[in-house]
């Protein structure tokens, strides 16, 4: 214990070395390689009496640090990855130091459950959606549309007479989509679902992602009545298209099924009155999938999932701890623990909370712009030299594009990555070998797409 003692003394010391680090991180973010250089051996032994932590901090200085990619920077541009606001930064150590359980909202115990449903009505706020939505915080779009997806899964139990939660899935469920993401898929097969169950909806002709609505009620009508799930698009991966929101809520008049909608950053259209639109009638859905540590620019394992109030008894039968009598009855006595799939959570809405209180609707209408327009400037550059080529319109923040020369592809890639001046993804669309740009994080300016831009001429050259 003699280390552990020692720290806590120096603990005062420790955090400055660790706010000094942090501060040169963010400093020198703009100049960081966005590709990791080098490998690290694996340590495979631990040692006895440990090191304290200012030797450990010096071996992960010397292991780790100098690999470590500037994924939080402003020409990271794969993934969907959001940066970091000084904001979220701020929330983000405090819910390491105060280190909350959050689960419950009264009671004599943690109370930090009352910073997250503050912050899911921030949500909807900004979102311009109902307060008739219910939401928490997991860590990433696949457990929110796990938690969405599952408490669909009991509404149409219910519909047939039967509690999958305690009974399990008897039958096969129905599921329509048309250009599901991979974490709803990945959700379906851990539900049980079936990751193959999906009856596929054409898209729309001239280069689309969304669904076609006039087919999806073909699918319908073939289902003779049968209660189903349907998941739609707020923003597809490739060319960020959107379902037809207005079309989908006049079939739900006439039809029975449960609507989600992954809106993981496609979302965040509604923060911007020049790209609402895109999102125009989404209030309507049963639940909605948003990540966090996409668009909104906080650290990593943040998402959100929404579902209608009116939902909320089949959401507790699907989560709740039903053989634990100390925890209360669920629904006199409100606790995450029986809403969603974790029972151990650290205070994840505090970075959350921060940043939408430090920065308000304006704040992120302007992030959503300023994205938005810097993926058009890249494709302006795309549009105007010979060898590139859009495979898609820019309709948001993604921009899918290919070599006119498409063998040139992987080489092309794997030499810009490999600069660190700026990481893209591959992808495949239409029947073609392409490469996404995503453009999500608040530090990103004109001068980063000139420096990628530079970047990528420089190795057309070499190739």
């Amino acid at each position: 214990m003699d280390h552990l003692n020692k720290d806590q003394q120096n603990l005062e010391t420790i955090l400055t070395d660790i706010k000094q680090q942090s501060m040169a991180y963010l400093n020198q973010l703009h100049e960081r390689s966005t590709a990791g250089k080098g490998m690290v051996e694996i340590i495979n032994d631990l040692n006895l009496e440990g090191l304290g932590v200012a030797k450990a901090l010096k071996q992960f200085n010397e292991r780790f640090e100098p690999v470590i990619v500037a994924s939080s920077g402003p020409r990271y541009w794969g993934f969907v990855t959001g940066g970091t606001t000084p904001a979220a930064i701020a929330g983000d150590w405090l819910a390491t130091i105060y280190d909350q359980n959050t689960q419950s909202a009264k009671g004599n115990g943690d109370i930090s459950a009352l910073i997250e449903l503050e912050t899911i009505q921030l949500l909807l706020s900004l979102f311009n959606l109902p307060h008739q939505f219910f939401g928490g915080f997991v860590t990433g779009a696949t457990l929110s549309n796990f938690t969405c997806l599952a408490v669909a899964r009991q509404w149409i139990g219910k519909k047939q007479g039967e509690d999958f939660a305690r009974e399990g899935i008897t039958g096969k469920i129905n599921i329509l989509s048309a250009t599901p993401h991979s974490s709803a898929v990945k959700s379906l097969a851990m539900l049980g679902l079936g990751s193959n169950n999906i009856i596929a909806v054409k898209v729309m002709e001239g280069n689309r992602e969304a669904l076609d609505i006039a087919d999806l009620e073909l699918q319908i009508q073939a289902l003779n009545g049968e209660p189903f799930i349907l998941i739609s698009s707020a923003g597809t991966v490739n060319t960020v298209d959107f379902d037809d929101f207005e079309g989908i809520n006049r079939l739900k008049q006439k039809y029975n099924f449960w609507w989600h909608i992954d809106a993981a950053f496609g979302g965040f259209a509604a923060c911007s009155p020049k790209y609402s639109h895109l999102v125009k009638g989404w209030e309507n859905a049963d639940s909605i999938t948003v990540d966090c540590h996409k668009w909104l620019n906080v650290p990593y394992e943040s998402a959100v999932f929404l579902v209608k109030e009116a939902h909320q008894l089949l959401q507790v039968e699907t989560f709740q701890n039903s053989n634990a009598a100390y925890l209360g009855d669920p629904m006199e006595n409100f606790s995450y623990l029986n809403f969603l799939p974790e029972n151990s959570r650290r205070l994840k809405a505090l970075p959350a909370w921060f940043t939408l209180t430090s920065y308000g609707k304006q704040g992120y209408q302007q992030i959503v712009e300023s994205n938005v327009e810097m993926a058009l400037l890249f494709a302006d550059f795309l549009n105007d030299h010979s060898a590139f080529e859009l495979l898609a319109p820019v309709r948001l923040n993604t921009v899918c594009f290919a070599l006119t020369d498409e063998n040139l592809i992987p080489e092309f890639l794997n030499k810009l990555n490999a600069s660190g001046k700026v990481f893209m993804t591959p992808t495949f669309y239409n029947g073609k070998k392409g490469i996404r740009a995503a453009f999500v994080n608040w530090r990103t300016s004109a001068a980063d797409v000139e420096l990628a831009t530079t970047a990528m001429v420089e190795i057309l050259t070499e190739l």
